[in-house]
């Protein structure tokens, strides 16, 4: 039996709380923490464990802040996210996000396990600006992670990357939570999982950068500003894990990174459906400059 499903059992705490205990490190299998949900154990073991703390209710309020919708039906809700708006609340970000909004459009976003991402299907970094899918019924919400889960989602991006890149290729290396920093993203994890990115360049400036398209055939946490900083292209802006860019601070602040395509199959109707989202003005300007120059 999987570890996160005995504990489920032993806790009665729900499988996203009891693998969010188990990738803390409060489980211990014969003295020793367990960070894998998927560990396997036999039923003989000795199994310690702590619990999370008692959360105070959690209240999701709507809030009127404003949304470039690309569709919407009664399934779903597509939408072009600008770069500086948080997906749901969190530490930091109690409010103020695309839930809020979402909430104050429709009244209504199917509960997810995590109560604090209702209706979301997938998510895009604070930093990273355009097309996502939104679930505005309990049916699509698990139809359409079913799509994203088994890879049946075309996930286009676009990005600025320093240097001279190779003009395509394919970056395959397994991604998770850094040993040190746990805020980041490593391709040295002990823990990783499964992490493809493929890449074509549609425009060089010079030796210095390269404009490039991404398709992402999985979907990890900073899987592209990860695996470009990793081959020695990091996204131009991204403080976390390239280089600033102080010469172009003023035209762009943060990584210069676009989610312009996703294709999906409608939940309902089974249609095949490509959505696509302009870029927006601060890359559009960073990109007018290099131009010029």
């Amino acid at each position: 039996m999987r570890l996160d499903q005995y504990l489920v059992q032993k806790t009665k705490l729900s499988r996203h709380q009891v693998q969010k205990m188990i990738e803390e490190g409060r489980v211990r299998i014969g003295g020793n923490v367990v960070l894998k949900p998927a560990y396997k154990i036999h039923g003989d073991e000795a199994v310690d464990y702590a619990l999370p703390a008692i959360k105070e209710p959690f209240h999701l309020t709507p809030q009127e802040i404003p949304l470039d919708i690309l569709y919407e039906d009664e399934e779903m809700s597509v939408l072009n996210k600008p770069a500086d708006l948080v997906i749901h609340p969190g530490a930091g970000h109690p409010s103020g996000t695309l839930v809020n909004a979402l909430l104050h459009r429709y009244g209504f976003l199917p509960p997810a396990e995590d109560e604090t991402k209702p209706g979301i299907v997938h998510r895009l970094d604070k930093g990273t600006s355009g097309v996502m899918v939104v679930a505005r019924t309990a049916e699509a919400l698990k139809n359409l992670q079913s799509q994203f889960k088994n890879r049946q989602v075309e996930k286009i991006y676009l990005a600025l990357v320093v240097g001279k890149i190779g003009q395509e290729g394919t970056i395959d290396k397994p991604l998770g939570r850094h040993p040190v920093a746990r805020q980041k993203i490593s391709t040295r994890s002990k823990n990783a999982r499964p992490a493809l990115t493929e890449w074509k360049v549609l425009k060089r400036f010079d030796d210095v950068f390269s404009w490039v398209e991404v398709k992402i055939h999985t979907g990890r946490t900073h899987q592209i500003r990860v695996h470009f900083a990793d081959a020695g292209h990091p996204v131009v802006g991204d403080p976390t894990y390239g280089r600033s860019a102080k010469k172009y601070r003023a035209l762009i602040s943060r990584p210069a990174l676009h989610s312009f395509r996703l294709g999906l199959t409608h939940p309902k109707t089974g249609e095949n459906m490509v959505f696509e989202a302009p870029l927006p003005e601060d890359i559009e300007k960073l990109l007018l400059s290099l131009r010029t120059e």
